[in-house]
């Protein structure tokens, strides 16, 4: 039994040496990982606000593709219906009003206005439509419509905002009346010869659109100025809308027109999260990247035609694509990645010296433990060295019986048997010397008795 409480005894102190080497080592890794963490980007939150338009438009209809896709990857995003993209400039420009990004028509923003607004990408050509009564009049000049009742949307839209630049630029915005009404509204409204004209700003598939079309045509008018136009003002560009593509049984419309066209986009604050930035890119990739009527295939999401300076987390997108964590693990998984990568530098930084001193440690540690017990024993050869020839010495042999005892059953690395083996040689000499000293002190005795 006490053979195996002292293996037991043994084996606790040799745990007790790894982890008087090991803790400390741990202590500062784990110091070093908390001064590194202090410089990690705070994760993402896992709720994102996004203002669009009218329930009826594009743009809140792109909106509910995008949220079923982030909702996939975990994160929430909620679709606030607006009037259009002035006031979802005006949304995001205000920090408190809780939305995230928006969708803008280009031309109506202002980058100087808004200095913390950011571009993540224009998606697609967003034609402008001008529809006109064909019993008025069917003219290819804007500057027709001088005097006229025009329809150029509810105040906040982006179809105002294009409508009143355009008409401003031939000099028209004081010589007509604007109703503040757009898409089915101006189509009633027009059919009902309320109204003279009307703009309206969306994708030939809207239902808007599609709406001036039928049950009677209305005139399509294509401005003469659209050259002019596209090289003042950069956000624009020409589209080609073909004879037919409304609507091929009723020849709608029945010639190839050319529109002005500014692009739709996604805007955000410059505080938007670089994980959110990507997650939000790569599912706008997924429903536009396949084009339309007027886009090619893979043309967008694209850094043109914007109203912002665009992002530099959506540039490296746009150029490079997601990255090579992004595109094989979950968004959360692939964004702890990303973001405690940058303790790697600073944990390896104190990972090689650590490494490095952990063998020396132990080794000084292990000696030490010798080199006690050698101080023991020099002790104990001086007190040999000082007694006196009549002197007791069993109190000295005691000693170093217990010396080594703890020598015997000392559980040390085969690396250090060489030293304990060195130890045990030592102690036979000093123990030899005990022995002689006893037996001169026996025949000391011996002689005294006898006289």
């Amino acid at each position: 039994m006490a053979s195996d409480d002292k293996a037991t005894s043994s084996g606790g102190r040799s745990l007790r040496d790894h982890l008087a080497v090991v803790i400390p080592a741990l202590i500062v890794l784990a110091a070093g990982f908390y001064v590194a963490f202090m410089f990690v980007e705070p994760p993402p939150p896992n709720r994102l606000e996004i203002a669009t338009g009218g329930k009826s438009g594009a743009y809140y209809a792109f909106a509910e593709r995008y949220r079923e896709l982030l909702a996939a990857q975990g994160v929430e995003l909620v679709v606030r219906e607006t009037t259009g993209s002035v006031k979802n400039i005006s949304l995001l420009d205000d920090a408190d009003s809780g939305v995230d990004l928006a969708f803008v028509q280009g031309g109506t923003g202002d980058a100087a206005a808004s200095p913390r607004l950011m571009s993540l990408a224009s998606l697609y050509y967003e034609p402008i439509w001008l529809f006109t009564r064909p019993t008025l009049f069917g003219p290819d000049r804007l500057a027709a419509l001088g005097g006229k009742r025009i329809a150029v949307g509810p105040k906040g839209s982006g179809t105002r905002a294009v409508a009143r630049l355009l008409l401003g630029e031939v000099g028209l915005t004081d010589k007509v009346t604007l109703w503040p009404i757009g898409g089915r509204q101006a189509a009633e409204a027009l059919r009902r010869d309320e109204i003279d004209a009307a703009f309206i700003v969306a994708g030939p598939t809207a239902a808007s659109v599609r709406a001036m079309f039928a049950p009677r045509a209305m005139v399509l008018v294509s401005p003469l100025l659209r050259d002019a136009f596209v090289l003042r003002h950069r956000f624009l560009s020409q589209v080609r809308l073909p004879r037919g593509v409304i609507d091929p049984a009723r020849d709608l419309p029945p010639d190839d027109v050319v529109l002005l066209a500014p692009t739709a986009g996604l805007v955000a604050r410059d505080d938007l999260h670089p994980a959110l930035i990507e997650l939000v890119m790569r599912a706008a990739e997924q429903v536009h990247r396949d084009g339309g009527l007027f886009e090619a295939p893979g043309e967008f999401p694209s850094g043109k035609h914007l109203d912002f300076p665009l992002g530099d987390e959506a540039r490296r997108y746009l150029e490079s694509g997601p990255g090579f964590l992004q595109r094989y693990l979950p968004f959360w998984i692939a964004n702890f990645l990303d973001r405690t990568k940058v303790m790697l530098v600073p944990l390896l930084t104190l990972l090689i010296p650590v490494f490095r001193i952990l063998p020396p440690a132990y080794k000084w540690r292990m000696r030490s433990k010798i080199v006690r017990w050698y101080k023991d024993l020099a002790r104990l050869e001086r007190r040999l060295n000082a007694a006196e020839p009549a002197d007791d010495v069993a109190p000295l042999a005691a000693e170093l019986d217990r010396i080594e005892d703890e020598v015997r059953h000392m559980n040390m690395p085969p690396g250090y048997l060489d030293s304990v083996y060195s130890m045990r040689l030592h102690i036979d000499v000093v123990r030899a010397r005990l022995a002689d000293r006893h037996g001169a002190s026996q025949d000391s005795q011996d002689a005294l008795s006898n006289s």
